[in-house]
């Protein structure tokens, strides 16, 4: 054996033959077996490896879930937009009828309303909700809107609805439009 090839391993035998070492070859020798103990086995892979893939597709499902959801959300406001730019023709619609309702020609009347109940209908079937709002209810500020307060007519209105200058509009369970509301000062 030359020079070069003796080695750390070579010194320790040889200290160890010579009894200098002895204490620190047991030392050496039991934190071999911890790192042995500590090495995982082949099951404890696998199991850490069904273990990731059991995580992962829990993971995916709730993903499917989520999009499916999300999905069939958008589907049901899709329309909001569209729904949106068709309110203020509405209001104009109802205008006009209310206009022509002053005036005696009744068969300009019933044309219009039967048009203006077609438009009505089928954006009903859509999903669109007038919100119901009458003079005397009680304000709620996740509904309503209240564009100005007036001294109440009647102690009973003070803090309620006296009139409704817009009208309000549900696309399923969301508003799209919040019903503009004069209330009575309490």
């Amino acid at each position: 054996m030359s020079k070069d090839q003796y080695t750390k391993e070579d010194e320790i035998n040889d200290a160890v033959k010579s009894g200098e070492l002895g204490g620190e070859q047991e030392e050496a020798q039991e934190n071999k077996e911890v790192e042995a103990k500590e090495a995982p086995t082949a099951e404890e892979l696998i199991q850490a490896e069904k273990d990731k893939y059991l995580r992962l597709f829990a993971e995916f499902e709730n993903y499917k879930k989520r999009t499916s959801k999300e999905r069939i959300e958008l589907f049901k406001t899709a329309s909001q937009e569209l729904m949106t730019a068709l309110l203020p023709i509405m209001d104009d619609f109802d205008r006009g009828l209310a206009e022509i309702k002053k005036s005696e020609d009744s068969e300009l009347l019933k044309g219009m309303e039967l048009i203006n109940n077609k438009f009505k209908n089928t954006l009903t079937q859509k999903g669109l909700v007038e919100i119901e709002v009458k003079p005397g209810d009680d304000f709620d500020a996740e509904i309503h809107d209240a564009i100005t307060q007036i001294p109440a007519p009647t102690e009973d209105l003070k803090g309620k609805i006296i009139d409704c200058v817009e009208k309000g509009y549900k696309l399923g369970d969301k508003i799209i439009r919040h019903p503009k509301v004069v209330m009575g000062q309490a």
